[in-house]
């Protein structure tokens, strides 16, 4: 195996300054010439295992300190520098390298203050959040993603859109697809547009989960959706053809300043119009009714998915017929919240959904059982929440399944319109009470004291740094 070549010519320059010594009184230390100390400075020579001993043994250097961390610090810069606010600084990786390589102090710095500044944006951000909870609101902009720019757009409104509501009524009346929707819907882009549908195994499509090709008019779905996952994304292609104007309509209310949050947003109203084609409003609503809310009876009456008959669920607010305002909260197991939705918005202000007790995490360690709990916030608000994992695209042998945890939550007052609220413990007193669990909307707003699972100290207070006492919470406050 060829020997691995060590250019470190900073790290030299910076020992040497450090001693105080000029190059030629360190050429001459390490027996070699002024100039060749001077091409080493600029990494135009390697260092060889005799210097690289040399220089162990006569400055008192560790050779690792000589290797450096570069790959740690690399890493971190190009974090920095992917922040929207410097994403268009660079265009590529070298300068971030040779800054990484020429200057680790300076490389250090920055990647302090970056870090510095994340901390404080992070906190501004929880400021806003309890400042607009009390009815004020301050104007604290910081860097998005398009992303970000997409999902505070949507959290804020109610997740019902009547115009796309109106155009997936209509749309389904005209397939008339029976038990049958996949088949009525390939029919339709056949015959309508010229389009054939087709799966294809993983190893033709190993990146994708649809892809249409307009040149061949073929729409390929791969092998890796489940059946309900194939008929969504078949349904979403119908839909931005046939429901196109109502999707820019939508798009266009949400007042996005990029191309690429409005591409975000087209394909959520795409997904949203998919879901209004497979699950048409008022026979859903009249099941949902029916069954009160039990997802797994609906899932099963409308040939869908748990995650798409709940999803569903949060779409139910139309004038004179709304049905019981769910709100939807989903989570990989590294707890990165990517969806949010409610009838009425998201309620982040009143639930916050960023609590370690609630039962999304816990779901994780009970794959596909559904948890039932009513959480109490410290104002007095209570929910009624499930909690259930969902199974993402399935991958082959060798490769981990990708899997994440869905909420869903509604106000306590309608537990009793649910199947659910039978399922929630009482406690043992006369009369007995629903139990129920005491949470924050997030660690860094919630003042409950002596909480086990609290993972940051909260902004409003001081750290309770008393060495006599300690507390149950490794972030004890006064």
């Amino acid at each position: 195996m060829a020997e691995q070549k060590i250019f470190a010519g900073p790290r030299i320059r910076r020992i040497r300054n450090a001693k105080e010594l000029t190059q030629t009184a360190m050429a001459e230390a390490l027996g070699i010439s002024p100039s060749y100390l001077n091409l080493i400075e600029r990494n135009q020579r390697p260092l060889t295992v005799q210097l690289l001993l040399k220089l162990s043994s006569v400055f008192r250097i560790e050779i690792d300190e000589l290797q450096g961390e570069t790959g740690a610090t690399l890493a971190s810069l190009k974090e920095v520098f992917a922040d929207p606010l410097l994403s268009g600084e660079l265009p590529g990786d070298q300068e971030v390298i040779e800054i990484a390589d020429g200057a680790p102090n300076a490389s250090a710095a920055i990647i302090k203050l970056y870090r510095a500044y994340r901390e404080q944006a992070g906190r501004l951000s929880d400021l806003s959040a309890m400042l607009a909870s009390e009815g004020h609101s301050p104007a604290l902009a910081g860097a998005r993603l398009p992303i970000d720019e997409v999902r505070e757009a949507m959290d804020g409104r109610g997740n019902h859109y009547p115009a796309l509501e109106e155009e997936a009524e209509a749309f389904h009346a005209l397939l008339k697809p029976g038990d049958d929707l996949m088949g009525s819907l390939k029919a339709w882009l056949k015959t309508e547009h010229g389009i054939v549908v087709r799966a294809l195994p993983v190893a033709t499509m190993p990146n994708w989960r649809r892809r249409y090709d307009r040149h061949s008019q073929r729409l390929f779905l791969s092998e890796r959706l489940s059946p309900f996952d194939q008929l969504r994304e078949v349904a979403m292609e119908a839909a931005q053809i046939r429901m196109s104007v109502a999707i820019a309509a939508g798009v266009n209310d949400l007042r996005l300043t990029s191309d690429e949050a409005r591409r975000i947003a087209r394909f959520e109203m795409a997904r949203y119009a998919a879901h209004a084609l497979m699950m048409p409003y008022q026979a859903y609503l009249a099941a949902a009714q029916r069954a009160r809310y039990d997802i797994d009876v609906l899932r099963s009456r409308f040939g869908v998915s748990f995650e798409q008959a709940a999803n569903r669920l949060t779409t139910l607010a139309r004038p004179g017929a709304p049905g019981v305002p769910f709100f939807m909260l989903e989570v990989d197991v590294a707890g990165h919240h990517f969806r949010r939705a409610g009838a009425q918005g998201f309620p982040q202000q009143r639930f916050g959904g960023l609590c370690p007790k609630l039962s999304i995490h816990a779901a994780f360690g009970q794959p596909g059982q559904i948890l039932v709990e009513a959480v109490q916030m410290p104002g007095g608000a209570e929910f009624l929440t499930l909690s259930r994992t969902l199974e993402g695209p399935q991958g082959a042998y060798s490769e981990r399944p990708r899997r994440t945890a869905i909420l869903i939550g509604c106000d306590i007052g309608f537990a009793d319109d649910t199947v659910y609220g039978e399922a929630l413990p009482m406690t043992a007193g006369r009369p007995p009470q629903r139990s129920v669990i005491a949470v924050g909307p997030a660690c860094r707003l919630c003042e409950r004291s002596g909480c086990l699972a609290r993972a940051e100290p909260p902004i409003t207070r001081p750290l309770g740094l008393d060495e006599m006492v300690t507390g149950l919470s490794a972030f004890d406050f006064q």
